[in-house]
């Protein structure tokens, strides 16, 4: 198949590379930053100076990828395409973008007869090797068209499709903030033992774990790498960062009245550790004082 594809970060330059490996497929690329382009053109690609370049590269019915930022840089690209683009072309969101944005995206390209896949896209920086996980939302037709490059970039099964505009990203939204609580729980369990009185080799226990556990994983695997190469995560600083989906996984629980607690506090949490200094915590420490007489630390 042939594929326009736009924006070469980390990810998007390991799908593409994924997707020349095959030999099955014909990728049209651009970036901003042109190095990246010069990387992918040495790969077998095809490169191009903007988007309306690119398109004008790709043979009919076409199919863009986008792989950006969430947000405005998809509302531009997409404002760009619309003039290029043809009735019965595909443009495909494989970042991760709010799926109430993804419907209203998807109603407005259908005025011009363009098709909007929603592609919520998980596997990392390991995808190039291990292939990715797609939830794929949008039109049927769309989705079948575009079934040759998701079977390259997905391993056996890693495909799907999800059903109608916006939940392919609903579903990689709901996928991400479970995500946000199991890392919330080995971090916690972790952080005890590496407090206990034992002088327990977390390494060795992440292993073990690994070994028929009801709590082995892919994320526990990494944890066992991650120690054996760090025992005691030197230089990595405590502070954890949020990219959305667990804000949007918990305002949906809110609108629909379904209770997930332990999401809601793992990504509290994140929130704690990017405090210096905690105003809260010290309010607290100061009202125990006052009340009780209990010690305040200086």
């Amino acid at each position: 198949m042939q594929l326009g594809f736009v924006g070469l970060g980390r990810m998007g330059l390991n799908m593409v590379t994924r997707l020349l490996n095959s030999g099955d497929h014909e990728l049209v690329v651009y970036n901003r930053d042109t190095s990246a382009i010069d990387e992918a053109v040495k790969l077998g690609a095809t490169g191009s100076e903007s988007i309306t370049d690119l398109v004008s590269k790709l043979k009919g019915p076409k199919a863009v990828w986008l792989m950006i930022p969430a947000g405005a840089p998809v509302d531009e690209s997409i404002e760009e395409l619309i003039p290029i683009l043809s009735k019965g072309d595909i443009i495909i969101d494989g970042g991760n973008s709010n799926y109430k944005e993804t419907v209203a995206r998807s109603k407005a390209l259908k005025e011009h007869g363009i098709d909007y896949l929603d592609v919520g896209t998980s596997g990392g920086i390991w995808g190039l090797a291990n292939g990715y996980c797609m939830m794929v939302g949008g039109e049927r037709g769309a989705f079948d068209t575009l079934s040759p490059v998701l079977k390259t970039l997905a391993p056996v099964n890693g495909y799907s499709y999800m059903g109608a505009s916006g939940a392919g990203h609903y579903v990689k939204m709901v996928h991400n903030g479970i995500e946000y609580g199991m890392l919330q729980a080995y971090a916690e369990g972790f952080a005890l033992m590496e407090a206990s009185e034992y002088g327990l080799d977390l390494k060795n226990i992440a292993t073990l774990w690994n070994q028929g556990s009801v709590v082995r994983s892919w994320l526990l695997e990494l944890t066992e790498e991650m120690l054996s190469k760090n025992p005691k995560l030197d230089g990595i600083k405590d502070f954890v960062a949020d990219s959305g989906e667990g804000r949007w996984t918990i305002l949906d629980s809110m609108d629909k009245d379904i209770p997930c607690p332990v999401i809601t506090l793992s990504l509290l949490q994140r929130f704690e550790s990017r405090l210096d200094s905690s105003f809260a915590a010290k309010l607290i420490a100061g009202l125990r004082d006052e009340f009780g007489g209990h010690e305040v630390k200086k």
